[in-house]
């Protein structure tokens, strides 16, 4: 193999690399809003207790996701009100992820016993990752209709210390598409 092949495997195994771990670590988002809706007419908000109500999430990582959508919208510009133009809800689904590696190799090698030997060795890996899936929706208070919905998809943890950090990142990356960009 010659100097430039190695390093073209090297490289590519780098880049593969990269983006596994960045596809690990972020969030991918998507939005869909009613082109008809005039966006700079809003300026308050409120929570609509009934749609988080039945979120399936524990409550401190809904009190977590709430403060962290609230943080984001009042840099926005907005404020929240007991009379809302806009009300906003949460939906979370998540799917738990079993990946079995299988270590297994056959093959000659170097024996402990003896110079060459053909054998078996090897093991099982078994890793878990949940992925979870967090709805953002924006409601028109007076016409109490859905004009505007964030998603976000990724990798959850479950390790406390990390965990507001991560829900930090969602909302905040799902919140960066709103309000939609103005086609004039």
């Amino acid at each position: 193999m010659t100097l430039n092949a190695f390093s073209f495997r090297i490289f590519s195994l780098l880049l593969v690399t990269i983006f596994v771990l960045q596809s690990c670590g972020s969030v991918r988002v998507v939005s869909d809003y009613d082109t008809s809706v005039d966006f700079s007419k809003y300026k308050t908000f409120a929570f609509f207790k009934p749609g988080i109500d039945k979120a399936k999430i524990n409550d401190i990582d809904k009190r977590r996701i709430l403060k962290a959508i609230e943080v984001n919208l009042l840099d926005k510009g907005l404020t929240v009100s007991d009379n809302p133009d806009l009300l906003v809800s949460i939906f979370t689904k998540s799917v738990e992820n079993i990946d079995v590696d299988d270590n297994w190799r056959f093959g000659y090698g170097w024996g402990g016993w003896s110079p060459w030997y053909w054998g078996v060795g090897g093991n099982y890996t078994v890793s878990r990752s949940t992925k979870g899936v967090l709805y953002v929706d924006l409601i028109d208070a007076t016409k109490q209709e859905l004009v505007w919905q964030g998603v976000g998809t990724g990798y959850l943890t479950d390790d406390v210390r990390k965990k507001e950090s991560r829900i930090q990142e969602f909302v905040s990356s799902i919140t960066e598409t709103y309000p939609p960009k103005s086609d004039n």
